[in-house]
């Protein structure tokens, strides 16, 4: 535990001393913890030798997902889904459910996979995040309404695709509930995330209950704590409980999303390099290059240009939307941090596939990574930002 939280504060120092070129050049953090981890693990220089059975893997990246989904709700509050849906419905009800689709059959054709274990690959690898190309949806030169598209869609499809993760994932066999089990732990698990926050923002506005100005983050931070806590105790869906309580808190109480916002991104944001570094740590060269077969290379690459790219273009058929734009969309939706939680889930299932899929998630996910940071800089400086939000 020591070396990995030396390994984790060097390369913060680092990611941190280098982050204003980073933005700038084809530099990134994510890649830097990635390639960081990859180096530092078992399977190079053993200096952070973990495995995928240690508690430490699972604890980071449950408590990481959480968080994600929790920050991801607060972006998609339902004021803002009226405001500019079009487009992100187009990329959510249409493009998600085809990339899924298609990842599936490239998955079956390519690979061998059965139906079954194909479709559940698709659903693990069909959200995305635009945290590992972040000069798209954070550079003011990019066009308003791309980077809205981007950040609603990435905001959103995580908590769309965890139910169907769930789903195929018990279908295969791979956990203890099903049927109505499963069923009772999502519904739970949206209502703890829905009651606590309406519960705990109608106190606040009692006069003698106000929170203080200065700690109104940390109230924000209490209500995803205690909707954490009542989760783990009720076995409710924890995560589905984050995204939940997320939108909820953006609906009825946008002056603590407001106020939670940059403290809530930095807390993500260190969780996720963290698990970024521990993901890393857990690829080794073998992993790589003798025990992925070259039909595996093969689907890992269709998936990143064929799958999602084929799918929003069809979602953007009369859309209007510059076909610059639709392009730049339909590359930029790298696989990011929910895939890999849901990667640890599918490992840790004990279907009889487990391993095969989580080598061929994570190697998505690391060619991912690579190479979606390492063009987000270029494709940005292209693109022209005089377009109006829809």
């Amino acid at each position: 535990m020591s070396a990995l939280l030396l390994s984790f504060a060097v390369l913060l120092l680092i990611g941190m001393l280098i982050s204003e070129r980073a933005s700038r050049t084809v530099l990134s953090t994510a890649v830097l913890f990635l390639l960081g981890g990859f180096v530092l693990g078992g399977g190079v220089l053993g200096v952070v030798p973990i495995s995928s059975g240690d508690p430490v893997v699972a604890t980071l990246a449950e408590l990481a997902l959480f968080s994600v989904l929790f920050t991801d709700g607060m972006k998609v509050g339902f004021t803002d889904l009226r405001v500019a849906w079009r487009l992100p419905g187009r990329a959510l009800l249409l493009g998600l459910p085809l990339t899924l689709v298609l990842t599936a059959v490239l998955a079956h054709f390519a690979v061998g996979l059965p139906w079954l274990e194909s479709f559940l690959l698709g659903a693990v690898l069909a959200p995305t995040d635009p945290v590992f190309a972040s000069a798209i949806v954070g550079r003011e030169e990019v066009p308003a309404k791309l980077r809205h598209l981007l950040n609603v869609e990435s905001g959103v499809n995580d908590g769309l695709a965890l139910p169907i993760v769930l789903v195929l994932l018990a279908a295969a066999g791979g956990t203890e509930a099903g049927g109505w089990q499963l069923a009772e732990e999502i519904v739970l698990g949206v209502l703890v995330g829905v009651l606590v926050p309406l519960i705990v923002l109608r106190l606040e506005r009692l006069p003698f209950l106000q929170a203080q100005h200065n700690l109104q983050p940390l109230l924000t931070v209490s209500i995803g704590l205690l909707v954490l806590a009542i989760c783990t105790a009720t076995h409710a869906n924890l995560f589905l409980g984050a995204f939940a309580a997320g939108i909820t808190v953006a609906t009825y109480g946008p002056g603590f999303r407001e106020e939670f916002e940059q403290f809530g991104e930095l807390l993500t944001e260190l969780l996720k390099l963290a698990a970024i570094l521990v993901f890393g740590a857990l690829i080794t060269p073998a992993f790589l290059f003798q025990e992925i077969p070259w039909t595996g290379w093969v689907f890992a690459v269709l998936a990143l240009v064929a799958a999602r790219p084929l799918a929003l273009l069809v979602s953007f058929l009369g859309s209007g939307l510059p076909r610059s734009q639709q392009i730049a969309a339909m590359w930029f939706g790298p696989k990011g941090f929910a895939s890999v939680v849901y990667g640890l889930l599918v490992l840790e299932s004990g279907i009889s596939q487990a391993d095969q899929l989580f080598h061929l998630i994570a190697l998505v996910i690391f060619l991912s990574i690579l190479a979606h940071s390492s063009t987000d800089v270029v494709v940005a400086k292209k693109l022209d930002q005089r377009q109006p939000l829809l």
